[in-house]
């Protein structure tokens, strides 16, 4: 088998033998069922809330919106994609003043506004992650940005794009359905006001719905045994408590954990960033391990100001150009020099989650998987022998090790999470792919043996599906959504499968847009996918509307019920592509493990992909789409 670079490569089957039997172990009959929705536990409920909001502040402000506003633009959710929806609209010719951001949350920034974590940083370089950097004209100032440069950064964009006071904060969306007569959606809105004042109802019209609601903010919470009985402080990482570590969202010295024994439960990205420091601070860190995370070296670095002048920044248009450069590598279609040369553009087979160029025919699965495995042997040994000489106990060590393929959880990088394991005060706690039993009053279990702490850290992932969820733009945004005729969008993904036209638009469901991810294109720098999607948007309503000419306060657009056919026969086409997750330990990419039974059911599910053919293929594709100017698959209408 050959190499892109000319090499040959060759898969291990002993290897993939200890793949599978790993994978084995952490199969779980209930699946997403293992874990709970916060808004469904009392005892949890408190996770929803915002420990970082200013009421008094956001209560002083003028009313953003008000009962019976008709607006142009309603757009639900402020992270990163909110605000590149919004900067895309105004780019294209739209105004800031036509524009309304509703978020839950008390600020902008999204995942970055709520996870405030000790270690906080983007695992991809912040020079592509963080999105219009050339515009704003911001030098990050390290490789990989800490979260509150990444939160700040929110705050510059809103206020260069002219919306910092047109975003309604700590407000759910709770439905909103399509008004055929006037052509706008109805939206109920709930505005929290604080614990001293009364929420506010508040229902408006809009033109255009443009959801961007973000994938890493909901808490995933484990069902465990006894969680009821433990007496013990505990948090989850997206919502950090520091009045119980000490410290703040700026400042990580966790001081107030000194004569603690704290236990951290899961060991993903978070905990990986995360460990370093409570290991610095606590009396004693229990780590509870279920699967472990592969751990490459970061590379983190300041930024030198002279780098960024004269080599990085150097020439208009060098942000976008650093991104498909970035996506060439990780789609093992080299362009040019690695100008970012991180572990993802090292990690060849990490295409087997993102896509890459080539359709695979059914008969070509087993040669495909073989050819993904061995693009993948090198950098995982490689990977594993980094533990062994980093971690000096043999045993810790060889609990450390993943055994999966890149495809299957996303790759972590760290300096320092794995020495923690070289100290006193330190302990892995490994469950060999069980998890832990249960909590008792004062302890977490494992395998009948108690292991007491003061302190339980939740590092337990977010919430990306749900059990028994559609999987819809309108279930992770947490809103119920009525299109034409009352249609239910949650109905609608679960009784045909995920249906789309590029990832944004829905038939069934006019002037209703949003950013994948189901059906779109994906690579490992979310931000990219982000604002080429917010692009795509922003020229179809442009389009449409100076089709429209005139009055263009009536105008729809919507896919054709042919047009979005034609998209997910495409994407189907594809699918083969992803047959090697088929095969991955269980985590949020593959649904804990989750796979339909009925065959029927497997093809809705196999609608909820990505784009089997990469990024570049899918930008090339949308670009050459939107340079003939027909918005083909579209329907738009004017004044009807």
């Amino acid at each position: 088998m050959q190499r892109g670079d000319g090499g040959t490569a060759v898969a291990d089957p002993a290897i993939r033998q200890k793949y599978i039997e790993e994978r084995n172990k952490r199969l779980r009959p209930e699946g997403l069922g293992q874990f709970m929705r916060v808004a469904d536990s009392a005892q949890f409920k408190y996770l929803g809330n915002d420990p970082w909001v200013d009421h008094a502040a956001l209560n002083a402000k003028a009313p953003v919106l008000s009962d019976g506003d008709d607006i142009k633009f309603l757009v639900l959710g402020a992270g990163y994609g909110g605000l590149l929806f919004a900067a895309h609209l105004i780019e294209a010719g739209f105004s800031a003043a036509d524009i309304r951001v509703v978020d839950v949350a008390g600020g902008f920034g999204g995942t970055w506004y709520w996870n405030r974590y000790p270690g906080l940083m983007c695992d991809t370089e912040s020079y592509i992650y963080m999105p219009l950097l050339e515009e704003t004209g911001h030098m990050p100032r390290f490789k990989y940005a800490y979260g509150p440069e990444l939160r700040a950064h929110a705050d510059r964009i809103a206020e260069k794009w002219g919306l910092t006071d047109r975003a309604l904060f700590r407000t759910q969306s709770r439905s909103a359905s399509w008004d055929d007569a006037a052509k706008r959606w109805v939206v109920q809105l709930v505005e929290g006001r604080g614990p001293t004042e009364p929420k506010k109802e508040i229902t408006i019209t809009t033109q255009y719905m443009l959801v961007a609601s973000g994938i890493l903010d909901a808490p995933h919470i484990p069902r465990l045994q006894g969680f009821d009985q433990f007496r013990g402080q505990h948090f989850h990482t997206s919502r950090w408590n520091y009045d119980i570590t000490g410290g703040t969202d700026t400042d990580w010295m966790l001081d107030k954990l000194k004569d603690k024994r704290v236990g951290i439960l899961g060991t993903g990205a978070t905990a990986v960033q995360a460990v370093p420091h409570l290991a610095k601070w606590a009396k004693h860190l229990y780590v509870f391990q279920r699967t472990p995370s592969s751990v490459d070296v970061r590379g983190q670095r300041p930024t030198d100001p002279d780098e960024w002048a004269n080599n990085i920044a150097a020439t208009k248009g060098w942000a976008r150009a650093r991104m498909q450069n970035f996506n060439s590598w990780i789609v093992n279609e080299p362009n040019g020099e690695d100008l970012v040369n991180d572990g993802f553009c090292r990690a060849r087979a990490y295409f087997g989650l993102v896509g890459g160029r080539g359709i695979v025919a059914p008969e070509k699965i087993p040669e495909h998987i073989d050819m993904l495995h061995a693009y993948d042997l090198e950098r995982a040994e490689k990977i594993r022998a980094r533990v062994s000489a980093v971690v000096k106990d043999p045993e810790t060590a060889e609990k450390l090790k993943h055994w999966y393929p890149v495809w299957c959880k996303r790759p972590t990088f760290h300096e320092d999470y794995l020495p923690v394991f070289n100290q006193p005060n330190v302990t892995l706690v490994d469950t060999d792919g069980r998890g832990v039993d249960g909590l008792t009053a004062d302890a977490v279990v494992v395998n009948g043996t108690p292991f007491p702490i003061d302190v339980l850290v939740l590092s337990t992932g977010y919430a990306l599906s749900v059990a028994g969820g559609s999987g819809s733009p309108a279930q992770r945004a947490n809103i119920k959504v009525f299109g034409r005729g009352g249609l239910d969008m949650d109905d609608k993904w679960v009784r045909e499968g995920a249906g789309t036209l590029h990832g944004v638009a829905s038939h069934g469901f006019p002037n209703f847009l949003f950013l994948g991810p189901t059906q779109a294109g994906a690579t490992a720098n979310v931000t990219y996918v982000l604002d080429f999607l917010a692009s795509h948007v922003a020229m179809i309503l442009a389009e449409a509307e100076r089709r429209a000419g005139g009055d263009t306060t009536r105008v729809t657009v919507e896919p054709t019920k042919v047009g979005e056919d034609e998209w997910v026969g495409e994407l189907l086409k594809r699918v083969s592509w992803f047959s090697a997750l088929r095969g991955c330990t269980p985590g949020y990419l593959t649904r804990e493990g989750e796979t339909p039974a009925d065959i029927g059911e497997q093809m809705k599910a196999a609608r909820s992909g990505v784009w089997g053919e990469g990024i570049i293929s899918f930008a090339e594709l949308i670009r050459a789409w939107e340079d003939k100017g027909e918005l083909r698959g579209f329907q738009v209408e004017a004044n009807v």
